[in-house]
Parts: C-alpha cells; sequence; structure tokens
C-alpha cells in the first residue's frame, strides 16, 4: 500500500522462445543518481541472499542473452535512466523458464527444511 502509485513497470514476453525483460519505474524519496542505483544493485547482488538471483551487467542485454541464465533479474546497467532525481527506470531481464524453475527449486530446498 505504501507504494500505490510510487512504482510502475511492466514485464514483455517478445515473441522469442524465451526471455523476458521487467521495464521497472519507481519514484524515490531520495534523490539519486545512475551511479548511486549501480552501487546500490551491485551491492545487492554481493549479498548471499541475493546470490544466483541477482546478477548485475555492464553490457547491453538482448533476450537471446538470457536464455539459459539461471538468475531471475539480470540488471541491465546501461539502460537505467534517472529523471529529476527521483524517478528510476531499470531493465531486469530473466529467462521466464530456466530462472523460474530454479527459484522452484530453491522452494523445494527451503520446503525440506521444514519439520512436520
Amino acid at each position: 500500500p505504501e507504494l500505490a502509485g510510487r512504482m510502475d513497470g511492466i514485464a514483455s514476453r517478445v515473441p522469442v522462445l524465451d526471455g523476458s525483460v521487467v521495464d521497472l519505474v519507481c519514484e524515490l524519496e531520495k534523490a539519486v543518481t545512475v551511479d548511486d542505483i549501480h552501487a546500490a544493485v551491485l551491492d545487492a547482488a554481493a549479498t548471499p541472499r541475493m546470490k544466483g538471483i541477482l546478477v548485475y551487467s555492464s553490457l547491453p542485454v538482448v533476450s537471446r542473452d538470457v536464455i539459459g541464465d539461471p538468475h531471475s533479474s539480470i540488471y541491465d546497467a546501461p539502460f537505467t535512466k534517472v529523471s529529476g532525481g527521483h524517478f528510476v527506470k531499470t531493465l531486469n531481464w530473466y529467462d521466464n523458464e530456466w530462472a523460474y524453475s530454479m527459484r522452484v527449486v530453491d522452494l523445494i530446498g527451503i520446503f525440506g527444511k521444514w519439520e512436520a
């Protein structure tokens, strides 16, 4: 609820066998730069919690590049934009079949640790 009206984005499945992109637009309270966003993504990608889930790409990405990649979010750094310091737009790619399957495997691992 606190993000209502402050975030917008789309996920597009393009006419290729695999590979999708999330076009995410957010309004932030604090003014930021593109470098701030890059640093935050790099920091997040380096955490144990995001290992295998988020990866930073300094090269432009196309749908073909993500096929077979296990990450749920491949941050496409060259396409990050900041407008007025508060509006941020990012592109985040993923293999909509393989990355999804990897997260299901992660969930099975979590469920396997639960006690009945």
